[in-house]
């Protein structure tokens, strides 16, 4: 395997990285409430995105990588090497807030590992999770995956992300990521409602796939 071969999941593992450590890291630090978590993980994502999408498309999602995949935009070979370099990064990134962060307010917040409200069901909060990320792969396809996408796609998605923290993130936490729940879920080994943020996600990045395919758009 040569250097170009492992320069896009390197990517992708980085990216992933540092958007867990800026957007978990900010739930930790909480210092400015929900505004100012959602800008850290709109803005941070939307750096991430910039930076990486000339090297690997810049995903940093898995539930984008499998939409992509879903609509013939990558082979299974990289959908494969893109989810396990992000679910790895997102370890790294949890790691990375375990030893900077002050270690009570990274155990009070699981490492900012995204929490189900108590006020909503498993079903309601998969649905939330399912439209928000419907919303984001929309974006993406939107832009990334458009001619215009060096120019709007990074400030796009990050925006979408901001309005969908700030939208449900009392309820769900507002993942949009399974490996943004994943990491820090993993090394707080707190596994709370997991599931959510593996099904909402994938099921709304498929419907935009599927409905972007049908439509002949791509």
């Amino acid at each position: 395997m040569n250097y170009r071969t492992l320069r896009a999941p390197a990517a992708e593992f980085v990216g992933t990285a540092l958007f867990v450590l800026v957007g978990a890291g900010s739930a930790v630090a909480n210092a400015a409430g929900a505004l100012g978590v959602a800008l850290a993980n709109g803005i941070g994502l939307a750096l991430v995105v910039t930076i990486m999408m000339p090297i690997s498309g810049g995903h940093i999602n898995p539930a984008v990588s499998f939409a992509l995949w879903l609509g013939k935009q990558i082979d299974a070979f990289t959908l494969g090497r893109y989810v396990v370099a992000q679910l790895l990064g997102a370890i790294v990134g949890a790691l990375f807030i375990k030893l900077l962060f002050p270690a009570s307010a990274a155990r009070m917040m699981s490492l900012g590992t995204p929490q189900v409200s108590a006020a909503i069901g498993f079903w309601a909060a998969v649905g939330l999770e399912a439209l928000f990320t419907f919303f984001l792969v929309s974006v993406v396809y939107g832009t990334a995956v458009s001619a215009q996408r060096e120019r709007v796609a990074g400030f796009a998605i990050g925006l979408v992300v901001v309005v969908c923290v700030l939208g449900g993130g009392v309820l769900t936490g507002a993942a949009l990521n399974p490996a943004r729940a994943f990491g820090p879920a993993l090394v707080s080994w707190d596994w709370h409602a997991q599931a959510v943020y593996w099904i909402g996600p994938l099921l709304g990045a498929a419907i935009v796939a599927v409905s972007a395919a049908a439509a002949g758009r791509y």
